[in-house]
């Protein structure tokens, strides 16, 4: 541990880790995409997807080595026990900083498949990483506002079309399909303009899950239901990068999807989505009393 090191050069050292890992993997994850384009056999295909995920994985656990290098952080974690990493989950978690999607890879890589992001159609642009987002078959989502689809009606659905034809790449294979529920990270300005009824949670978007649910429902074994509490804040990537995270608490249940939301059609059925929605809003009741007890077990220091 690089303790003794002063916090800005551990962040300088823990950011060119980053890069060099990120380089290194990228070169082995283009090839096995550019075979994808040059052998669209289904056998091929199933082999190189295989390969792709064990090179993100690998990225996740160099990720891990650094993350332990600049500071031996503390991580209360329960829930983990049962996962299996030949099956299919649907993943979520409140959302309050970027640090979330490294904690969430630290917990589960390996021990589910690679969870898959759903992202913002302007993020692919993202130098380097972008590219490995879409070599592994992230899905991408153009967000179109109400005013925009009253001018476009023809646009309206396309989120839908979207996510089943990336739920269908999957569909010979276990995944880990991902979502923020929040859709945005949690800032106490988005809270109050929200008029959010949670204590610590915005509102949750219940459509982008019911989506999944609609394209491969069948296919994922549980909802993975992931808290995340950070007694001293939610950090910024630099407080990462510089070992000032001290300790990371989160509470994991693993839950079964209802029956009755398999296979449903979210933006043509009123009932279900309503039904949908009154689920999911218990789920976020649930989540917000759950953070209320980790803020009072686990203050700042």
């Amino acid at each position: 541990m690089l303790s003794f090191i002063p916090s800005p050069l551990r962040g300088v050292l823990a950011a060119l880790l980053l890069t060099l890992n990120t380089l290194l993997c990228c070169i082995p994850l283009f090839a096995v995409t550019l075979l994808k384009l040059l052998l669209p056999f289904r056998a091929t295909r199933r082999a190189l997807n295989w390969a792709a995920s064990f090179i993100a994985e690998a990225w996740i656990s160099c990720n891990k080595l650094w993350m332990r290098l600049v500071r031996d952080t503390h991580w209360d974690v329960d829930g983990l026990a049962g996962l299996d990493y030949q099956r299919s989950y649907l993943v979520t978690s409140n959302h309050q900083s970027w640090v979330d999607i490294l904690v969430l890879q630290h917990l589960f890589n390996r021990r589910i498949r690679l969870l898959r992001f759903f992202l913002k159609q302007e993020l692919i642009w993202v130098p380097v990483i972008g590219l490995c987002w879409w070599a592994l078959d992230f899905p991408f989502m153009k967000r179109y506002s109400k005013a925009y689809l009253a001018k476009h009606p023809e646009k309206q659905g396309k989120d839908l079309e979207t996510t089943r034809r990336t739920c269908a790449k999957f569909r010979e294979n276990p995944v880990g399909v991902f979502n923020f529920l929040e859709g945005t990270r949690f800032t106490r300005a988005k809270h109050d303009q929200q008029g959010s009824p949670f204590k610590y949670l915005l509102k949750a978007k219940a459509g982008g899950i019911a989506f999944v649910l609609d394209a491969m429902g069948e296919q994922l074994h549980a909802l993975i239901n992931v808290t995340i509490h950070y007694p001293d804040g939610s950090p910024n990537f630099w407080t990462l990068l510089t070992g000032k995270l001290r300790q990371v608490v989160v509470r994991i249940e693993t839950l079964e999807i209802p029956q009755e939301f398999i296979g449903k059609s979210y933006d043509q059925d009123e009932q279900y989505r309503l039904a949908f929605q009154q689920w999911v809003n218990r789920l976020w009741e649930a989540k917000d009393a759950s953070l209320e007890h980790l803020h009072q077990r686990f203050p700042p220091a």
